[in-house]
Order: C-alpha cells, then sequence, then structure tokens
C-alpha cells in the first residue's frame, strides 16, 4: 500500500512542446479536470528547450485540444488554463531549472519526463543538483527504459541516486486500458473462469499486437530498437503477465507486481535451437496498404538494414499452471490491420454427442480481449440453431464488456490520476523492467548466434510465411478472421 503523501501541488511537464505532451498528457490533464478529478490547487507547468512565454504556451495548448473530436468546453477551459504555465529548461543540462525552482521553492511536485529515456539519468542529476528532487516529489518515466539489460540497469541506478523507488513511475500505458483492467476483474471477481484458467482447460493463448502504419520518420530509434525491443518487451510481456499471474493477495501495487515478476521467472529462457523452431523475424517490403503503394522499411531508412519490423515468438510459462501450454506473441508494422488482442483458446470437447453434422459445427470455446481500436471482451459459445429435425450448432460470442456509450478515456488519464494518487500498481517496477530485458536478451543473443535475419513479408500481408507455421506445426493458426 502507498505510504501518505503529501498533495501534489505542481506537475511539470518536460519535454512539453513534445508529441506525447501534446496528444496524450495535456488532453488528460483536460479530461481529468473536466471530470473534477484534478486537485483544486494544482499547477501544470510545461518546460522544454524552447523559448516561449505563459500566453504563448497557453495558445499552444487550446489549438491542441480545439483540434480534438471532443472539442473544448468553454468553462473548464477557463478553469484548466489558469492551471498552466511555462518555464523555458533543458532539464538535462540543469539549464533554467534554478527558475522552476525559484517557482515550485519545497512544494510537493511530479516531474513527467516526456524525453528520451537516454536523458533521463542527466534528468534527474540536475534536478537534484537544483534541489527539486524533494522526499514528496514522484517522477514519471517513458518507455522504453535501455535497450538491454545492461542499459536498463544503467538508467535505473541513475535515477535511484535522485528518486528512491516508492517516487519512481514507470509507465507502460497499456496497462492504462480500461479493457486491461476489465481483464483483472474478469479473472479475479467472477468463480467462473478461475478454475478454468490453467493448462487443464487452456489450449493456447495469443496475444497480437499489429499496426498498419510504417515506420516512417521514426527509422532512426527503430533501426536501433527495432520490433523485439519496442514492443515485446514492455507492451507484450505486460500483458502476458497479467493473463499467466497467480491471483494476488490483494489488490495493493506489490502484491499485483510481485505476482508479475513470479510469472517474468518462469518464463522459459531461450535457447538457439529453440529459437530457430519458435521464432520467426520479418521485415516488411513494399506493398500496398489501405489501397496505397507503400516502400519497404529499407527505402524509408534509405540504406539496408536487419531490424525486425515483425517478431512471431512462441513463449513458455514453466510452472504449475501452464506447463504445455503455449503462449503466441505476434507483432508487426505495414500489417493488414491495427490491432490490439489477447485470444485465450481453450481446449475442444473431448467428446461430442450431437452427432456428425454437430461435431463438424463444434467450436471450442473463445475468450477474446480486444483493446484497440475498439475495446471490447467477448466470450465465444457454443448455441443450438433452431429447428425441429436434428441439432445443429452454431457460435456465439457473448460480450463481457459494458460500453455506455460515452467518451472512451485515454489511457493516459488513468496513469496520471494514479500518480497524482500516489498509487502505483499501474506502473511497472524495476525488477520487472530487468527481468524482461534478460528475457529479451535471451531472444537476441539465440538470433545473433544463429545469424537468423528478417524475411521479407509484403506491406499489408500478416507477416512471413513462417509465422503461420509457429503454430501450424502443432495443429493451431492464427485468429485473423
Amino acid at each position: 500500500m502507498a505510504e501518505p503523501a503529501s498533495p501534489i501541488e505542481y506537475l511539470v511537464i518536460f519535454g512539453a512542446t513534445g508529441d506525447l505532451a501534446a496528444r496524450m498528457l495535456v488532453p488528460s490533464l483536460y479530461f481529468l479536470d473536466l471530470d473534477g478529478l484534478l486537485p483544486l490547487n494544482l499547477k501544470v507547468i510545461g518546460s522544454a528547450r524552447t523559448a516561449m512565454d505563459r500566453e504563448a504556451y497557453v495558445q499552444r495548448v487550446r489549438l491542441s485540444l480545439e483540434g480534438r473530436s471532443e472539442g473544448l468546453d468553454a468553462g473548464v477551459w477557463s478553469r484548466f488554463s489558469a492551471r498552466l504555465d511555462y518555464c523555458q529548461a533543458d532539464v538535462t543540462q540543469g539549464h533554467g531549472l534554478a527558475d522552476l525552482a525559484v517557482r515550485l521553492g519545497t512544494a510537493p511536485t511530479i516531474y513527467y519526463l516526456a524525453l528520451s529515456p537516454s536523458h533521463y539519468g542527466a534528468a534527474c542529476a540536475g534536478l537534484d543538483a537544483a534541489g527539486l528532487a524533494c522526499g514528496d516529489c514522484r517522477i514519471v518515466l517513458e518507455k522504453p527504459l535501455g535497450h538491454d539489460l545492461a542499459s536498463s540497469r544503467a538508467i535505473n541506478a541513475q535515477v535511484a541516486q535522485s528518486f528512491e523507488e516508492s517516487r519512481v513511475f514507470r509507465v507502460d500505458h497499456y496497462l492504462g486500458k480500461e479493457t486491461v483492467q476489465n481483464l483483472v476483474a474478469l479473472r479475479f471477481a467472477n468463480t467462473l473462469f478461475e478454475p478454468l484458467w490453467n493448462n487443464l482447460a487452456i489450449d493456447h493463448v495469443q496475444i497480437t499486437v499489429s499496426e498498419t502504419d510504417g515506420v516512417g520518420e521514426r527509422w532512426g530509434y527503430y533501426d536501433e530498437y527495432g520490433a523485439l525491443r519496442d514492443m515485446v518487451q514492455n507492451h507484450m510481456l505486460q500483458l502476458l503477465c497479467l493473463v499467466a499471474m497467480e491471483p494476488p493477495a490483494d489488490s495493493g501495487a506489490d502484491s499485483v507486481r510481485d505476482e508479475k515478476v513470479k510469472v517474468l521467472k518462469s518464463l522459459r529462457p531461450f535457447t538457439a535451437e529453440y529459437a530457430q523452431q519458435m521464432s520467426v523475424r520479418g521485415q516488411y517490403r513494399g506493398g500496398v496498404a489501405a489501397g496505397k503503394a507503400v516502400p519497404s522499411y529499407a527505402e524509408e531508412k534509405g540504406g539496408t538494414s536487419d531490424t525486425e519490423t515483425f517478431v512471431a515468438l512462441r513463449a513458455d510459462i514453466d510452472n504449475w499452471r501452464w506447463a504445455g501450454v503455449p503462449f503466441y506473441l505476434r507483432t508487426g508494422k505495414r500489417l493488414p490491420e491495427r490491432r490490439t488482442q489477447i485470444a485465450i483458446q481453450f481446449k475442444a470437447l473431448p467428446h461430442s454427442i450431437f452427432g456428425a453434422k454437430a461435431r463438424d459445427d463444434l467450436i471450442a470455446n473463445r475468450l477474446v480481449i480486444d483493446l484497440q481500436p475498439d475495446e471490447d471482451i467477448s466470450l465465444l459459445l457454443m448455441n443450438r440453431r433452431p429447428g425441429l429435425i436434428g441439432t445443429r450448432l452454431k457460435a456465439l460470442p457473448l460480450s463481457l464488456s459494458l460500453d455506455d456509450g460515452g467518451r472512451r478515456r485515454i489511457a493516459y488519464e488513468r496513469l496520471l490520476h494514479d500518480v497524482l494518487a500516489n498509487s502505483p500498481a499501474l506502473f511497472v517496477r524495476r525488477d520487472e523492467v530487468e527481468l524482461a530485458w534478460a528475457w529479451i536478451d535471451g531472444v537476441a543473443a539465440a538470433w545473433r548466434e544463429l545469424a537468423m535475419t528478417p524475411k521479407p513479408y509484403a506491406a499489408g500481408s500478416w507477416g512471413p510465411s513462417g509465422a503461420f507455421a509457429l503454430l501450424e506445426r502443432s495443429g493451431r493458426e492464427w485468429l485473423d478472421e
């Protein structure tokens, strides 16, 4: 349980002129204000290297909010804009932090580093040197924390010199999505699922994160990380942990995160032999996406590259609950549709009593959790077709989601609300990050040992043929309907 802390008076966003702040952070704060969920006296200070006065920053924020489909409420904007301020500073060099220190004094403050993680160590050192890393202050870090275990440990060690672990909030925005929270409630608030949530009833699990866009102008970042480090290390392993973890003793932050750590420790390490059979690397070539011709990754980069834009692999969890149940992870750029989905495939019936024709209709039960583009949870059940002669069956999806037709929240709204409330349950602990990196490093090392280069796949397809063979060799297939 989080320790009581003084009410937060300031939230400082470093990197306030960047894309993350404009698209996610400031709109999330506005909507929290709209719902009356911001502390009454909270001030929001944008900070960046750009020279700008308060009026120009407020106008910049207004324009970004007016460009959203939800529009701008005049009354809420009047209240929210009064919270805003701006302070020019380069937190990585310490320039301008003296001015910020005068404004903040010793007030409890949240520092949101909407910066490249390579700057986190310098930023924390700068805050500390300026006397801004006070005991009631918190710091929020975005992923990716490093590009391997060694660099992740180095960043975490630098942050720890200025901020103790209880004051560090590492963001994985997937954990703020409503459907992810529904998954946790589904598992642990119902007696129906928990007795079946094991290798006796579940055949396999699929986790897909597919994107239609290419890398585009982000190739500089992407060429260093690739799909394995960009998506699997954080988002996909976090989703795997939530599906696979044991019931925690309570909903407290450490209880939940302790169980996720146990899953990461149980992941079977990759060897070269295992990687040869159980993983696929791909890189998109030119093709057609959304009805338009699109370039290859190499053309976007302007040269050849061995960076993967697609990964499919089998993860095995070596514990009593999940022994023998494969977890198939798949992610890629330039795929046919944008989708983030978890599919829990239950085992087929051992015997059908309904005759040959009905037996052909049978489909094993399946629980599907969709995170994007639409949020939904559905359970595929078998039902009898109406008719007087014989028995025929059909599969019907039962929706388990509550959609009240209201505004769909930004995941960052929940995360920012929890940072303000000093509630770290939805944030990633240091040992989680480092265990995930250790496993990912094993996959990358196996690829290097095999000299496994990415296989080409056409833009607009579901990846290299090896991705299909990954499941087909065990009589399974991807859920691509």
